[in-house]
């Protein structure tokens, strides 16, 4: 039997008993760095992160910037991003995976790294894919309709959403269904 070590996780949250609250959470299962403030987040991020927590509203350097510069680095690690905050169409063109509302509770946290760390296994387009449906979602429970009617955001998401929807559908269509079955079977075969 190999023994893997278990995913790192970055968690980035200026409040520290929140902190300490999420890492009392999450260290059982996986190998938790904490930053307190978003400076510090830069510090420890690298290629060994699996996945981030990313408080969005901090002092000093936020979230959004955090986010920004991770990208900007090269680190293609899911992101998602936590916060108290009431999200508005901006989040429509960010690069992250998810948006967590606090307050969360513990299954909520553990799903979210959970889907974090499986969506890492996915390529770019299926990635990209489940980040605007996570951000059609996040908006349709967080803005009134009229206010997604008008937002030229939404509308560019959801556009960019079915087309890369439609793109996969006429690519499964023009799979040979034995090579489609093979692949379904190995992805979910436990190794």
């Amino acid at each position: 039997m190999v023994m893997t070590s278990p995913p790192t996780v970055l968690l980035v949250e200026d409040e520290q008993g929140l902190a300490d609250l999420y890492v009392l959470w999450l260290d059982e299962e996986y190998d938790v760095r904490t930053a307190y403030s978003g400076e510090d987040a830069l510090e420890l991020i690298d290629a060994d992160v699996d996945a981030v927590l990313l408080d969005r509203r901090m002092p000093g350097l936020s979230g959004d910037d955090v986010l920004e510069e991770i990208r900007k680095r090269g680190y293609d690690c899911p992101v998602a991003m936590v916060s108290a905050v009431t999200p508005d169409f901006e989040i429509a063109e960010m690069p992250f995976d998810a948006y967590l509302r606090k307050p969360i509770e513990r299954d909520q946290l553990q799903e979210a790294i959970d889907q974090l760390l499986l969506l890492a296994e996915y390529d770019e387009q299926q990635r990209e894919v489940f980040a605007l449906a996570q951000k059609k979602a996040t908006l349709e429970a967080e803005t009134a309709p009229e206010d997604r009617d008008a937002s030229s955001e939404y509308a560019k998401l959801t556009t960019r959403l079915d087309t890369l929807r439609n793109a996969s559908s006429q690519t499964i269509s023009e799979m040979d269904p034995d090579t489609l079955t093979v692949a379904f079977s190995e992805r979910s075969d436990p190794q």
